[in-house]
């Protein structure tokens, strides 16, 4: 079995129309994601997401790297330092 990380990416959408390809990109990665919470903030016009994952490294930094060159989009990882196999 591959070692995998429990992390939560960090996600802030200022471009509405990137919400699609961002939704599908987080479809593709669904079967790692172990929880996600969204939230407007309409005073400044964007949307904050949290999306905790358990997932092989690589995953969780293709994941991350895909989201953050989507236009308008900044996305950060933050890994545990356990590891399980």
């Amino acid at each position: 079995m591959e070692e995998t990380r429990v992390a939560l990416l960090a996600i802030v959408v200022e471009d509405a129309d990137s919400v699609q390809a961002l939704n599908e990109l987080l479809h593709q990665y669904g079967r790692y994601i172990i929880g996600r919470m969204g939230l407007p903030y309409p005073k400044r016009g964007i949307n904050l997401i949290s999306i905790m994952l358990d997932a092989p490294m690589d995953a969780i930094s293709a994941l991350s790297g895909k989201v953050g060159r989507l236009p308008g989009v900044s996305a950060k990882a933050v890994y545990s330092k356990r590891v399980d196999a």
